[in-house]
């Protein structure tokens, strides 16, 4: 049964950038145990300020994750920001991991940071800025610059895009520094990284629905950890 957007509780960050987000714990925790955090990073046509506009479309597909915890028992913590201007400031996205840290029982060794098109692109944004910080990324259709790679190597990924993407090409991105993920993927291996790739041949921008519902996907996103020390983002506004 698909989960009710009702069901997400509304909060705000306490700091300066006042960041809304929407989150969830689903049921499962036993022996106050620690969770795993899944972070989605919207698109740039649900930008704004209600805290509602970033969960349409079904959050674009993520919600798909907090069905399939919910239908297998599975305790994780999920939280979808919301940002504005068609971009995602690293110090935004921390800003909402450091408030989440505060407010739900999450281990701070398994946070993994997905987001689509724009957000996809935000994803490698804030990994390239806190490259210690996240288990791992899950950029859908987004589009970064090769440049800033070399830190995230061994961050894991799992790249997922559209062959005939209409808005983000594959290869060029939209034909300035940053490239589109297949020459990412490319580029990370070149320089001995393993990201999975999840290339869809014929399809185009929007793969969220199909891509999140990937079998072994969450489960894949759960089982990542940090190796160092955890993060705490308390310096996030100085990024």
């Amino acid at each position: 049964m698909a989960i009710e957007e009702g069901a997400l509780g509304k909060y705000w960050t306490p700091d300066a950038l006042h960041v809304p987000y929407r989150a969830i714990v689903t049921p499962g925790r036993e022996h106050n145990e620690r969770l795993a955090l899944i972070v989605f990073l919207h698109g740039d046509w649900q930008d704004g300020t209600d805290n509602e506009s970033q969960l349409g479309g079904y959050g674009n597909g993520s919600l798909e994750l907090v069905d399939q915890a919910i239908a297998g028992g599975i305790p994780l913590v999920y939280i979808a920001p919301e940002t504005t201007g068609g971009y995602w400031p690293p110090a935004r996205v921390a800003a909402v991991v450091r408030d989440a840290l505060t407010r739900f029982p999450i281990d701070p060794r398994r946070v993994v940071l997905t987001g689509i098109s724009d957000g996809g692109t935000g994803t490698w944004d804030a990994l390239k800025t806190w490259p210690t910080c996240f288990a791992a990324g899950v950029p859908m259709s987004g589009m970064t610059e090769t440049s800033g790679l070399a830190p995230i190597v061994d961050v894991p990924q799992w790249v997922f895009h559209g062959g005939k993407d209409n808005d983000t090409d594959i290869e060029t991105g939209y034909g300035g520094a940053m490239v589109g993920s297949r020459a990412v993927v490319r580029a990370l291996r070149a320089l001995g990284g393993k990201p999975r790739y999840t290339e869809y041949p014929d399809e185009m921008h929007v793969i969220w629905h199909q891509a999140y519902a990937t079998e072994g996907l969450l489960a894949w996103m759960l089982s990542q950890r940090l190796r160092g020390k955890p993060c705490d983002f308390s310096d996030h506004t100085k990024r």
